[in-house]
């Protein structure tokens, strides 16, 4: 039943919520708990800005440099630069979390994380990526898909140490996404490697560092009244130029 909950359609769910309904009486399996939430009325109205043809530069990262700063300095954006990354799993399953955005240029993205962790696994496995930046008091999103590399090392090494020390010593002591017995034993560890370099650098472990992702479609997403929002992709064309065009909302 639950994995028939997850792969279920919109009618397959009414039908479930119905189940669950008429089976309010009697007892339930303890691995099926009711839920009934009705989000339907959740509506806000997008009348903040418009995005016209007109008034975009003609390159995206360009467009996106204006568009990060507005989102800096609205001051009602905590962390402009949080960025849901999406991969294809290893198992089959695409997969979003958040990251943080740490530089931007000309050439794409840079985050930075474990290369042996379950995303840093799905981008070796398959480097085609999605990152997706939501400013809600902009009422704007910006979605890009490209494809993910591994920067220079040196580069890794810049920013690594540019890290506060206790960010350096959890990205040592973390094998990220692994299962651990406790948080018990990761504080141990942690405390044995504070132990360890106390008064020394902090290396950056090799399995550690950025990717750059070099993008291949870039669209800026605008909310407007009625649900008619405005969206204009740019996609990379053989020529290395961009082209420019509006998706129906």
């Amino acid at each position: 039943m639950v994995s028939r909950i997850c792969d279920s359609t919109w009618n397959e769910q009414i039908r479930l919520t119905s189940y669950f309904k008429s089976t309010r009486s009697r007892k339930l399996p303890l691995n099926i708990v009711p839920v009934d939430i009705d989000l339907s009325g959740h509506r806000k109205s997008y009348e903040k800005r418009t995005l016209l043809e007109s008034e975009v530069s003609e390159n995206p990262m360009q467009q996106f440099r204006i568009w990060y700063h507005d989102a800096e300095e609205s001051g009602g954006v905590e962390e402009a630069n949080a960025v849901t990354l999406s991969t294809l799993g290893i198992d089959g399953y695409p997969k979003g979390r958040v990251v943080l955005l740490k530089r931007y240029t000309h050439e794409g993205f840079i985050f930075f994380t474990n290369y042996l962790s379950e995303k840093g696994r799905a981008i070796t496995t398959d480097p085609r990526v999605c990152l997706s930046f939501f400013w809600p008091t902009l009422e704007r999103q910006v979605i890009i898909k490209g494809i993910a590399e591994k920067i220079a090392e040196n580069l890794s090494d810049g920013y690594f140490e540019s890290r506060p020390e206790g960010s350096k010593l959890s990205a040592v002591v973390s094998e990220q996404s692994s299962v651990i017995a406790s948080r018990e034993e990761l504080e141990r560890k942690l405390k044995g490697l504070e132990q360890k370099y106390e008064g020394q650098e902090i290396p950056r472990p090799k399995h550690w560092g950025g990717f750059l992702v070099r993008p291949q479609e870039i669209e800026f997403w605008q909310g407007r009244p009625d649900r008619l929002h405005d969206r204009l992709r740019y996609q990379l064309q053989p020529n290395f130029d961009w082209k420019l065009e509006r998706l129906a909302p």
